[in-house]
């Protein structure tokens, strides 16, 4: 099995390597001290294991996970290694083979080893990761690039057949992602859905207009003209506190 560690912590590198060496058929095919080195990583060597901290400067362990994803693509079997227990219940629902708590023992490590190998005697594609929660962030792999787009910074967001477009600051970012996905991981509080391809930052929007007779345009603080459905009108009153 090839393995990718990834943790911004030398010491716990180390220990994981070392620990390793007790496993001969384990070859570490790369360390990476952060988010970015990992998606990388990943891209270059298809380790068959990947073991993965969860907070980490720059790109924490769930979003290396979604930028490392391709449709119909196997990929590694996942430890994450941590030294918090409140992302066990996400980290199982990413379809994580274990979730080691620092410090952990040979023994311990032997036991996610096996579930690994049990995970990879069956390897196939890995269904989509459900989206979290409110974020703060979204990441786009864009090539070797990775994009990280702060909520705050997001002006729209279109539809584009099987991507969504994220506009943010006059550029364009695409992700292969349904808009509906995109929509769950937004605070409703400051996003709304205004039509079936669209979703808005109720910041950026500057006035609505109309257009035809049952029709309606936002337009945005850059000029920027969205379709506004009747539906999407409604959730847009709502959300901005008119009638």
């Amino acid at each position: 099995m090839r393995a990718v560690i990834v943790d911004d912590e030398e010491l716990a590198r180390a220990v994981i390597r070392e620990m390793l060496a007790a496993f001969p058929e384990i070859e570490i095919a790369a360390e990476c001290a952060n988010g970015f080195e990992a998606v990388k990583a990943v891209v270059e060597t298809r380790p068959d294991l990947l073991f993965l901290d969860i907070q980490m400067p720059k790109l924490d362990g769930f979003e290396v996970l979604e930028l490392i994803e391709a449709p119909g693509t196997p990929v590694p079997a996942v430890i994450f290694v941590t030294a918090y227990d409140q992302y066990a219940m996400r980290a199982f629902d990413a379809h994580a083979v274990d979730y080691l708590l620092k410090p952990f023992d040979a023994a311990r490590l032997e036991r996610a080893l096996d579930r690994a190998r049990e995970r990879l005697g069956g390897r196939r594609a890995l269904p989509e990761i459900a989206p979290a929660a409110v974020r703060e962030r979204i990441v786009v792999k864009d090539g070797t690039k990775v994009h990280v787009i702060p909520i705050g910074k997001l002006d729209y967001v279109e539809a584009e057949d099987d991507y969504v477009a994220l506009h943010s600051e006059g550029k364009k970012y695409l992700k292969q992602q349904p808009i509906a996905s995109v929509e769950a991981m937004l605070d409703p509080a400051r996003f709304v859905r205004i039509h079936r391809s669209a979703i808005v930052n109720l910041e950026r929007v500057a006035r609505i207009e109309p257009y035809g007779k049952e029709s309606r345009l936002a337009i945005l603080t850059d000029g920027t003209r969205l379709p506004v459905s009747r539906s999407g009108y409604a959730r847009l009153m709502e959300a901005m506190g008119g009638a």
